[in-house]
This record gives structure tokens, sequence and C-alpha cells, in this order.
């Protein structure tokens, strides 16, 4: 299976996007299950329109390929990290742009590392629920709860859609050079989207946490929170930043897919899609 069920498949030589699955879910803190996530999401792309009714367009024509998924590296996620490092790199070095399925969010640092070492200048584009700054959680400064920490680290970050933190998080942000805007501010804010972009130029790397959606339209996560954004918020700042900037690679991550319940997976598929044709406008 290939994303979309594009037939016949595009080969990595010709693809503009080059998907990458990386089932992968080992410091899950609530709900498990989003090692299943980029399967899912790929079983849904076959069953969309290629044609983009936004966009009128047939987005696939510019080529995207689909790699087997990243082997697991059970010895923990610093491990994983390093995998998902190396696989990025590759599909980077060919002037690919890396569509990564998730998976926990852990293993948006390895893209990350490995977009940045081509693309120095990047800024990280962050969409989530939760701030996930903690220095260490659970015994490792490689868990899902402290990518964002990672990433600050290495290049700017932009937060939107933020509405859940711990004491520890709170308390960093203010010192800290993230820049943070919560759900609420999305939604009280007429010009919200403007505001945010200001913060982004040049090379951008988008993450995509499907927690950021509000739970009423995507359960499918492993740490819902209330109070989240909407289909169309998250497509206007996506259409808006990849007009301004360069999106050298994006994820989605954190789809824990619920038996009998497809539209949280369709969503995702669609999501991608739609980012892709953006990007290519």
């Amino acid at each position: 299976m290939n994303f979309g069920g594009i037939y016949p498949a595009c080969s990595l030589r010709d693809a503009k996007f080059v998907v990458v699955p990386v089932p992968y879910d080992l410091t899950s803190t609530y709900q498990s299950g989003s090692r299943r996530g980029p399967a899912a999401i790929i079983e849904a792309s076959t069953n969309m329109e290629l044609y983009d009714e936004e966009l009128k367009k047939e987005t696939y024509l510019v080529g995207v390929h689909t790699t087997l998924p990243v082997a697991i590296d059970a010895r923990g996620p610093k491990n994983m990290v390093s995998s998902v490092k190396k696989k990025i790199s590759r599909i980077v070095s060919l002037n690919k742009i890396p569509v990564m399925l998730g998976g926990e969010h852990s293993i948006t640092l390895g893209a990350v590392q490995a977009v940045i070492e081509k693309y120095p200048k990047l800024t990280v584009l962050q969409f989530d629920a939760h701030a996930d700054l903690r220095d260490n959680y659970q015994g490792s400064p490689y868990n899902h709860a402290c990518v964002a920490k990672r990433i600050s680290e290495l290049c700017p970050l932009v937060q939107v859609g933020i509405r859940s933190m711990s004491k520890e998080e709170g308390e960093f942000l203010p010192q800290s050079k993230v820049k943070s805007y919560s759900a609420d501010f999305v939604l009280e804010n007429k010009n919200w989207a403007e505001t945010v972009s200001k913060n982004l130029s040049g090379d951008v790397f988008i993450t995509i946490d499907l927690d950021v959606f509000d739970p009423s339209i995507m359960a499918a996560t492993g740490t819902p929170e209330p109070g989240g954004l909407y289909w169309k918020d998250i497509l206007r700042l996506l259409k808006l930043v990849s007009k301004s900037c360069n999106i050298r690679g994006l994820d989605i991550v954190e789809l824990a897919p619920l038996p009998g319940v497809v539209a949280p997976d369709f969503m995702a598929a669609k999501l991608i899609y739609r980012t892709m044709g953006y990007i290519t406008e």
C-alpha cells in the first residue's frame, strides 16, 4: 500500500514528497495505539479523491513516494530518534520533502535533526494541545512530553493550539524564546493566523500532533484535550505559511485509531494531502 493508493507507484527518484511511516509508541503515557496510526492513515488515503476540490488540481502528479516503515528500535526513544534521523537525512539529501507519519511525537526530534543539518536556519511550527516542554519525563529526555524542549534547543519554535502543560512548562515558557499561542488565542482573535505567521519565514518544518484538534472531531488520540481547534483553523495557517515560507518537511503524529471509527483516519490523510497541495501552489 502507498499513500493515496497511487498506481503505478511513484519512484523515489521522481517524487517531490516522500511519505515515511514510523509505527512507534513506546513512551505513550495514557492511551497507546499510535503505532497503528501510520497504517490507518495510509489505508484511509486510498479511499480519498486525488483531485483536490479546493485547489482544483491532482496534487499527486508532483510525485508522492511511500517508503517501507522505519524499523522499530525497542531499546528506547533515544535510539528511535537516531533511526528516524538516519532515514529522513537520506530523503532530505535527495532534495525531497519528507512527510512522516507517526507514531508518537518523540519521533519528530529525529526528523528535525535531519532537516536542520541541510537547512540550518530552520524554524519549527508545532500544532499541539500540549506544550511538550518538559526537560525529562519518565526517566528520559527523549520522551514524547519532551520533544518541544529538545527542538527549542536546536532552533526557533512556534507553538499553536496549546491548552495543557505542567507547572514546570508554565514556568519555563516566559523565560524561553518559544512563541506559544494557546487554543483560546486562536479561537478568540480574528487575525490570529497573521499574528502567528509573523514569527515564520524562510525554511520551516511543520509538526502536527492531531490532539491539536478538538476531540469532537478528533477523538482518536492518546491524550485528547477539550477546547481545541477545527479543520478550517488549521488549514488557514497552513495555507498562509505555505505561501510565505519554504516548507522543508512535515509530520502528522499521535493518531491512535479507534476500531470502527474511520473519520479521524480520513481527516489525517486529507490534511496531509491538502498540505502537499498548499506547498506546491
